[in-house]
């Protein structure tokens, strides 16, 4: 069975072929693209399984070829890896919002990369729950029918907004939530709520899950994700 297509974006020659033989040699089908035109143009024509996009890009740069992907009905659905340098964080949160599924800073190891490649189409495959399903990771079990979360099997009491956040985290493990993002699931777009509330909801809600307070994640200058 054939592997999964990889279009790769990236205007530096090295770290295009970089990727590219690492991700070949793991049996990935891959496409590459050095311009954002040509970009949206192979999204189009091969219809990649993933799309592995570097934000500093000539001309078009990478945050508006995610967005123009992800506005368009054929190319929407495919998930977006970025590629940023260190420190970029406004970068990071605009593609998260734009809605890239993971990003990967410069410098990279090529065996993390592949591994958050590997990561991403398997989160793809297998959709988070956020409807009734339980959801059973680490030491915790979170039951959205009867609004229940157990820690090592001892209920934890939480405000309906605690519980959502959690879920919502914990639904897609790995995945980076902004700020922004949090509020627009809790809410809808009107909710007048700003980023420091949300950072006082995560508070709240790790002193209450005691144990297992560390499966939530910061990350720094981006926003929040539960552990895998």
């Amino acid at each position: 069975m054939a592997k999964e297509k990889i279009l790769i974006v990236d205007d530096e020659k090295d770290i295009l072929e970089l990727v590219r033989y690492n991700l070949a040699r793991e049996g990935y089908q891959v496409h590459s693209a050095s311009t954002g035109e040509s970009a949206i143009e192979q999204a189009k024509s091969v219809n990649p399984n993933l799309i592995i996009l570097d934000l500093m890009l000539p001309g078009m740069d990478g945050l508006e070829v995610a967005r123009i992907l992800k506005q368009n009905s054929d190319t929407s659905h495919i998930p977006i890896v970025m590629l940023t340098a260190k420190g970029d964080d406004a970068d990071i949160v605009a593609g998260l919002e734009l809605g890239a599924e993971d990003y990967i800073t410069k410098p990279f190891s090529p065996r993390v990369l592949v591994a958050r490649v590997r990561t991403v189409l398997r989160r793809v495959q297998k959709p988070g729950v956020e409807g009734g399903d339980i959801i059973k990771i680490h030491e915790l079990s979170i039951n959205p029918l009867r609004h229940e979360v157990l820690v090592k099997n001892k209920p934890v009491d939480l405000t309906a907004t605690e519980f959502k956040i959690l879920q919502i985290l914990a639904a897609r493990p790995g995945w980076v939530f902004t700020r922004n993002q949090i509020i627009n699931r809790l809410r809808g777009d009107d909710y007048p709520v700003t980023d420091r509330s949300v950072d006082v909801q995560i508070v709240g809600l790790r002193k209450k899950l005691g144990v297992a307070a560390d499966c939530i994640e910061t990350i720094r200058g981006v926003g929040y994700r539960f552990k895998e």
